[in-house]
């Protein structure tokens, strides 16, 4: 044609047709997927503290200790999807947030109570996990710990922990064997739910004691932190999965952690200093010799899941309180002292270990500490909740509702167990 006209004739350049992308998957696979992640992340949310002081609880107080789990669902949802809005909304973390609106004083008060509670639970959860390994290879203890602390290490500054937690959290799924000892050991459901609904209540300074315990160990404040300070990085926009995924977590932690209860009632113990990681094991004997093998998987799933999370948040609330870089999404040169705050506590809670502790009663202990620890960080969540600098939407009066309830009950019962344990005894 160009010979006829005399032309030159300049072809266009070929069109280069980008690659399609893949279609997001359709609603209802994302609220499938969510509540089979929540489902995995109830089971692991209940680490070995939780599942020995709900066993505790309810080989001491039996089934009257029950109505503490039940009422824990709604502010477990509450405290969820608050924390979690606020992580969202002001990209910072809780600790961060308290420095920014309350003043350096108050966050570094915040800071240390975080620091004693998890630092103990640490120390609890890598003895509690060493003890799971012993009881299926029938070694000490001690041979695990130096192992676990590493891959713990590992997980947090050289892998992915997220993707590492969610893989290990499935077993924890084999904490709801538990379900199903509940439902062999129960004979009268009619009478344990009377009995759990219609408690017989001690006004004596251990009843209240079990009582912080079990609601510390289902709302511990490295859970809160987390979630906090790991949202930080999350896209801002609606989440329709996000409350299919925490209710789904709620509903298996507290199943699991209520028929703990239950199982644990069905044998008294005179004195609950003598239990160990392995007569707890014991609550599913019924199951033959699978029954301790099923609890220590368990136990070693949440305690792999539990570690990282509680190592992670120590370490946020120490950054955001001094005001050092932070997060795992960063580069160890970009977050130094952040990531050697997690390598100094690894390092010294395994030497600790080394010591010898009763596993049961350190975490039992542990649990106190975050039942009184909570009491601030509700009313941090109550107050940073309505920031209009802080959030773009502020708490609902559902929220906020169950907030304050939880708030009251947990500082009446706080204030109760201070009178009869240390100031009557005194006077």
């Amino acid at each position: 044609m160009s010979a006829l006209t005399g032309r030159n004739i300049r072809m266009p350049p070929p069109r280069l047709i980008p690659p399609l992308e893949p279609l997001p998957p359709p609603e209802k696979h994302r609220r499938r997927y969510a509540f089979v992640r929540g489902v995995v992340a109830g089971a692991a949310d209940l680490d070995p503290a939780a599942v020995l002081t709900a066993t505790v609880a309810g080989a001491t107080f039996g089934y009257s200790v029950g109505w503490v789990v039940l009422l824990s669902i709604p502010v477990l949802w509450s405290v969820f999807s608050v924390s979690a809005r606020i992580g969202r909304d002001s990209r910072k973390g809780l600790v961060e947030l308290v420095r920014a609106q309350y003043g350096r004083k108050m966050a570094l008060t915040l800071a240390a109570g975080v620091f004693a509670v998890n630092f103990v639970m640490i120390i609890g959860d890598l003895v509690a996990v060493s003890d799971a390994l012993a009881i299926v290879t029938d070694q000490w203890r001690a041979f695990f710990l130096v192992s676990l602390a590493f891959v713990v290490w590992y997980m947090l500054i050289v892998g992915n922990a997220r993707k590492s937690m969610e893989r290990l959290g499935l077993l924890s799924l084999f904490l709801i064997a538990y379900v199903v000892a509940a439902c062999y050991t129960v004979h009268s459901p009619l009478r344990v739910a009377r009995a759990i609904l219609l408690p017989h209540i001690e006004a004596t300074a251990a009843y209240s004691m079990a009582v912080i315990a079990v609601f510390g160990s289902l709302l511990t404040p490295d859970v809160i932190i987390w979630q906090t300070s790991s949202k930080r990085d999350v896209p801002r926009g609606p989440e329709p999965s996000h409350d299919t995924e925490s209710h789904a977590g709620t509903f298996v932690a507290t199943l699991v952690s209520l028929s703990a209860i239950v199982v644990a009632a069905s044998y008294h113990v005179s004195d609950q200093s003598l239990m160990t990681t392995r007569s707890a094991s014991q609550s599913l004997a019924f199951l033959g010799s699978a029954g301790p093998l099923l609890f220590a998987l368990g136990i070693f799933g949440s305690g792999m899941v539990a570690l990282p999370l509680l190592a992670a948040s120590l370490s946020f609330s120490i950054s955001e309180a001094i005001g050092w870089e932070s997060g795992l999404n960063k580069e160890v040169w970009e977050a130094r002292y952040f990531y050697l705050a997690i390598s100094s506590i690894l390092v010294v809670s395994v030497v600790i270990s080394l010591f010898g502790v009763n596993t049961v009663q350190l975490l039992y202990w542990s649990q106190l500490g975050a039942g009184a620890l909570v009491v601030p960080i509700l009313g941090f969540l109550l107050l940073l909740g309505h920031e209009r600098d802080v959030v773009r939407s502020f708490n609902s009066p559902l929220d906020d509702f169950f907030l304050f309830f939880a708030f009251v009950a947990m500082l009446i019962a706080n204030a109760f167990f201070v009178w009869t344990e240390w100031i009557v005894p005194r006077l």
